[in-house]
């Protein structure tokens, strides 16, 4: 079976149009119980270590949603916050996010500490916390 250069792009392209879709847009989250009102940038200053208001949470297995995050809310990749955290940690001026495995470990971290904040996929999002962001 041949198949010509047309159909195979236009084949690459629906489904490049459909995995886009099935991903969920990524949210940051705070303890349902929390009265918290966050901007974007008082968010990034949190994740940079530059306020102490609520003690920012990480997820490790899920490398699009963190790349999502830092590059459009924090403005940095990965490696640059993590950097970042480094030189503060080394001079004792801050304690870097706790790392957690995946979105529901963050979820229920969140949940129960209202002064805790995290960032998920919206696919985890349930009662216990609430979206105070979402990332475009």
């Amino acid at each position: 079976m041949k198949i010509s250069s047309k159909t195979l792009v236009a084949t690459c392209l629906t489904f490049a149009a459909t995995f886009q879709q099935a991903r969920a847009d990524v949210v940051v989250i705070v303890s349902a119980a929390s009265t918290a009102k966050i901007t974007a940038a008082e968010i990034s200053r949190i994740y940079l270590g530059d306020s102490n208001i609520m003690t920012p949470l990480d997820i490790a297995n899920a490398p699009l949603t963190r790349r999502d995050f830092y590059t459009k809310v924090i403005g940095k990749d990965y490696a640059q916050v993590k950097s970042r955290w480094a030189q503060l940690v080394f001079t004792g001026k801050g304690a870097a996010p706790k790392e957690l495995a995946g979105g529901e470990d963050v979820v229920k971290a969140v949940a129960a500490d209202p002064h805790a904040i995290g960032y998920v996929d919206s696919s985890f999002v349930n009662i216990t916390v609430k979206v105070i962001y979402t990332v475009k």
